[in-house]
Parts: C-alpha cells; structure tokens; sequence
C-alpha cells in the first residue's frame, strides 16, 4: 500500500513541469525514505533525478519499495485539473496497475480524485558516483535562466567558464558572438540574489543552450541554482524544492570539433 499526502500540490505540479518535456517516460520509485526518479532524455544526453523526502510529506505511507511506470505528459495532464492551493494524496495498492491522485481544496469543499493505469518501463539505475567538483557557482535561478535564453537567441552552444573572477557564459553564432560575465556577489540583502563561486581549479566546458535551456523549466520550484562543474565530468544543474528534496540534472560536455578533427583517423 502506497499513500502520499503532499500539502503544497503545487511543488508536484512544477516538478512535472521541470522534466516533462526531457523525459517521456519513467519508473517513479517509492521506499520508506522518500519519492524519487531517475531517467534520461531520449537521445541518452541528459540525466534526470528527483528526489523527495518522506519527511517533506504530511503524510508518508509506503509498505514495501514500489515502481511505478508513468508517462509524465499523461501526469502532468492529470496534475493541470489540480488548484495551485490544492492537497495533492497519491494512491496505490500492492499489485495494482493503477496509480490515484486525489485533489483536495484547501477548505475540503471540493475532493477530485483521477485513475491513471502505470506502464512497464524497463529502465537501468545508473550509479551517479558522488564527486569532487572543480568549480561550483550559486546563483539565482532567474538569472540564470535569463543567459541561457538571452544566449539561444546568438548561438547552440554556451561555453562557462570559470575563474576566480566569477563565471563567464560564452557563445558563438552566425549574426556574431556574446559574453555574459557574472561576478561573485555576497554582499546583497538577500542571500537568494548572492552569487557565490567556489573554486579549486578553473574549469571551462561547452554545452548544449537546447537542453540547458530545458534544464531552466525547473526554475519556479528554487529561487537559487547550484552549478557543479569538473572537467572530466557532465555538469549538474541542480534546483532545491524547499526542505523536501532536488531535482538534478546531468548534462555532458559537448567535445569541441576542432580536436576531433586532429585525432588520428582510426
């Protein structure tokens, strides 16, 4: 038996809004700790995780560790007939096929509940190992998200790099090239709007704007964003849902043409 209660339905609604459009379809894996997910895109670039933590929940019943199968648009879908103020509970019996939401209205005036059948998804838990990052930056979500899409207007790509000046996000296209430098800035008023670097070593990779851009749907559920970067190692875009959990999301280095093209034909 599975019964979740989650008071602000609305963290579950921008969770799916975050991934939906990177992930079809995916296994939702339920024990006693908490409610997690992990799945890559389509083309096998980016990785997804979800976690949110039993406590974070009003009420948390999970008898045995369960997977369910679900396509996140069918979800999300059901998620939309939700208010923003909404109780969302997520129901499940042993052996069932089906998964139930219920919506209730902040006063109880209202309770909807919506029958949704599971899938089987065949889907391999990669180990993400826990690493050593070279560089990591906080930044505001917002701010963010603001280079990624300013930067998609000029070129595919984003170099970051980073440097004890700050992070610099780079770009290069057919109508010209830009540079956004964002300096290290502890001092403002709220610690939200602060950006912070840490640095061991500089780093300077490129990626793909199409999926960093993807990776920013998640920016309502945090006002921060935490960017953790090595070189040997895909970046993680990782966003806090308030005291329950994260989304993460893990995304390769793109390998620049120029190199490949001096490596010896094999």
């Amino acid at each position: 038996m599975l019964e979740l209660r989650l008071v602000q339905g609305s963290v579950l609604k921008k969770v799916l809004e975050s991934i939906k459009d990177l992930v079809t379809d995916a296994n939702f894996d339920c024990s006693s700790t908490g409610f997690s997910l992990q799945a890559m895109d389509s083309s096998h670039v980016a990785l997804v995780a979800l976690l949110l933590r039993s406590e974070g929940f009003e009420h948390y019943r999970c008898d045995r560790n369960i997977s369910m199968g679900m396509n996140l648009n069918n979800v999300s879908k059901m998620l939309k007939c939700s208010g923003n103020d909404d109780i969302i509970t997520i129901k499940a019996d042993d052996g069932s096929d089906t998964v139930t939401f219920m919506f209730e209205s902040p006063t109880q005036d209202k309770i909807s509940d919506f029958e949704m059948k599971l899938m089987d998804i065949d889907s391999e838990h990669l180990g993400i190992p826990e690493a050593e990052y070279h560089a990591i930056v906080r930044m505001p979500s917002a701010e963010f998200a603001k280079i990624c899409r300013d930067l998609a207007t000029i070129g595919d790509t984003v170099v970051i790099s980073v440097t004890k000046e700050g992070v610099k996000f780079s770009t290069r296209g057919d109508i010209g090239a830009a540079n956004i430098v964002v300096r290290q800035n502890t001092t403002v008023d709220k610690p939200e709007e602060a950006t912070v670097v840490e640095m061991n070593e500089p780093v300077s990779l490129t990626f793909a704007l199409r999926y960093m851009n993807s990776f920013t749907k998640a920016t309502p559920l945090s006002s921060t964003v935490t960017i953790s970067l090595s070189s040997e190692l895909p970046v993680v875009v990782e966003y806090k849902i308030a005291e329950m959990g994260y989304v993460r999301f893990y995304l390769a280095p793109k390998i620049e043409e120029e190199e490949d093209e001096t490596k010896p034909q094999v």
